[in-house]
Formats: structure tokens, sequence, C-alpha cells
């Protein structure tokens, strides 16, 4: 099966933080990758000046959300994979005006699966590192309301 770009940028445009209030885009989607992009602006800063550490976590968390979701979105008959757990470090302070999340697949089982999502600003300095755990909840589809 195909991947529509489109149609997961539909899907994924009713997660309003994340899509409509913190602005991530979804740039592109491939089997083995995901990358999603955040403009950085005012919003986005904490009370020190810095990027705020929940900007940089929404932003890896919605290339984890597509790409562990590629396969019911492709059309496969499974449930909705949401976040189980998830860790992350941040490494340094973003310099650039853009923030970029590349996520690849370490394991995928029936249920559970395992992504590690790399995040450089636009300048190329390595900002942080999530990992996170998915699991495919049974029942759900597409639409239908999961976490």
């Amino acid at each position: 099966m195909d991947i529509n770009l489109e149609k997961i940028r539909q899907f994924f445009a009713a997660d309003r933080f994340a899509c409509q209030q913190a602005g991530v885009v979804i740039d592109a989607v491939a089997e083995d990758a995901v990358q999603c992009s955040m403009a950085l602006t005012e919003q986005h800063l904490n009370a020190g000046g810095g990027v705020q550490g929940g900007a940089i976590f929404t932003l890896a968390d919605l290339a984890f959300a597509v790409h562990s979701n590629l396969p019911l979105l492709r059309g496969a008959q499974a449930g909705i994979t949401v976040g189980q757990s998830c860790s992350i470090s941040y490494l340094s302070r973003p310099q650039g005006k853009r923030l970029i999340a590349r996520s690849t697949c370490l394991a995928r089982g029936k249920t559970i699966s395992v992504f590690r999502v790399e995040i450089h600003d636009d300048l190329g300095n390595f900002v942080a590192e999530m990992r996170g755990n998915g699991v495919t909840t049974k029942g759900q589809k597409a639409g239908d309301g999961g976490q």
C-alpha cells in the first residue's frame, strides 16, 4: 500500500495541540522514517527565553505518533497506536529558527513498538533525543477517538 501524505496530514490535523496550536508540520513520511518540523515563535519560549521543553517534546511526540500509526493509516486492520511510555533527553539549546524531528523504528510487533526520535535545529545542532514505546489498542480504528 502506498503512503498518502495528504491523508496522513488530514488525519493529524485533528491534533489541535500539536498541529494547530504548536504549529507542528508533517514534512515527509516513508516506511523507514518520518520527519516533522516546527517553526519556533515566541509562543514556544520559556520564562528564561529558551525553547520550552514541552514544545520540543510535542514535536517529537507527533513524529512518533505518525510513524507508529503508519500501518493503520495505510489501511491495515490494526487498532490505533498510543504512547505507552516516552523518555526524552535534552542535549543542547536550539540555536536556529526551526526544529526538525526524525523518527526511526527500532522494533515493531503486533501490539508493542519502539521508536527513536532525533530532534535537530535548522543549523544542524542535535537538540534532543526521545525514545517512545507504543502500544496498539484493539478495537479502535483511525478516527475513533483514541488517546
